[in-house]
């Protein structure tokens, strides 16, 4: 594993630490007397977000906001997740494993209750649904690879939730690299979105210092690589563009910048948001995408920014991550 390789997911293992410390305080927070009921907060399909809370006394928790208003009145759950993500009324919560020190992916329905669990071997980082909400994903952090002795390594599952057809690796998968096979013992993916035919999906690969934006076909089970410098890939409700992070100068350590590709004329246009965004960006709507940006150790914001590469950033949602638009609404920060 290259210098870079090892920056990169030295990083990335950081993230998880949070991402477990945020589990251990949402579970010892119990219940607060702001939690909703199933009522009040549900994944159906309407002019609302859904988020993880960073606020004290409810971190961790699942809350909605309307779009219109989304700094007002929020719902909290009882549901704690450390990544969610929601569509097409399905949701995906990635946490621990009640009463055991490890992890599971819980897929929930509209009304949050739980239809499949499945453990996880690693730590939670990136989640995400297709938008007809038939297919989820999950990136963990594992070690033990024996070709990085034994540091953190990611690996993507993926569960056709009609089906119940689990794919636990990528990394089995051919994959071609400028038009040709290529195979090496370094490969690690992560950061998935679909594309709103769920037969097709994006990802990061990375190999030999190089993170490549890749195609996965579902039906083929085979990845090709399109281009360079692109990590956790978000598609874009029309299927034309990717928000994604890349590395400034393409050293992960000097951190990233969020710009958007357009698919059909590989045309990159670097965002208003110029601070370092190691997140999995999520499209609010056409023109807008959201990510969260931490704020001291134990919190976060979720911002906005036009994805046109105008504007400026803007708080979105204080006091969280992980958004999520259930469709349906004019989001508050663009009527502005």
């Amino acid at each position: 594993m290259t210098g870079r390789v090892r920056l990169l997911v030295a990083g990335i293992a950081g993230l998880a630490v949070l991402a477990a410390a945020s589990i251990m305080i949402a579970r010892a927070a119990g219940t607060s007397s702001r939690a909703g009921t199933a009522d009040s907060v549900s994944l159906v399909p309407g002019p609302r977000l859904v988020a993880l809370s960073t606020t004290a006394g409810s971190s961790g928790r699942l809350v909605s906001v309307a779009a219109g208003d989304p700094a007002g009145a929020r719902a909290v759950s009882a549901l704690s997740c450390a990544r969610l993500y929601a569509a097409g009324g399905t949701g995906l919560c990635l946490r621990a494993d009640p009463g055991l020190t490890t992890y599971q992916l819980a897929v929930l329905d509209a009304r949050l209750r739980t239809v499949r669990e499945i453990p996880l071997v690693g730590v939670p980082n990136r989640a995400r649904v297709s938008p007809s909400g038939r297919l989820v994903t999950w990136t963990v952090f594992v070690t033990g690879d024996s070709y990085n002795g034994g540091r953190f390594s990611t690996r993507v599952g993926i569960l056709d939730t009609r089906t119940q057809e689990l794919i636990p690796t990528l990394e089995d998968w051919p994959v071609t690299v400028g038009g040709r096979p290529y195979r090496a013992r370094d490969l690690n993916f992560w950061g998935v979105t679909f594309t709103p035919d769920d037969r097709r999906f994006y990802a990061t690969m990375s190999t030999a210092g190089h993170r490549y934006l890749v195609l996965g076909d579902l039906d083929s089970h085979r990845l090709r690589a399109l281009t360079d410098n692109v990590e956790c890939p978000s598609l874009s409700p029309d299927g034309t563009r990717i928000a994604f992070k890349s590395a400034l100068g393409g050293d992960p350590a000097r951190g990233w910048r969020l710009s958007v590709l357009d698919l059909a004329t590989r045309r990159v246009t670097p965002l208003a948001e110029t601070r370092s965004v190691d997140d999995q960006a999520a499209w609010i709507d056409q023109r807008t995408v959201a990510y969260a940006l931490p704020r001291g150790r134990e919190h976060a914001d979720v911002w906005t920014v036009p994805a046109d590469g105008t504007g400026t950033p803007r708080i979105l949602i204080p006091d969280a991550a992980s958004p999520a638009a259930l469709g349906g609404g004019v989001i508050g920060t663009e009527a502005e």
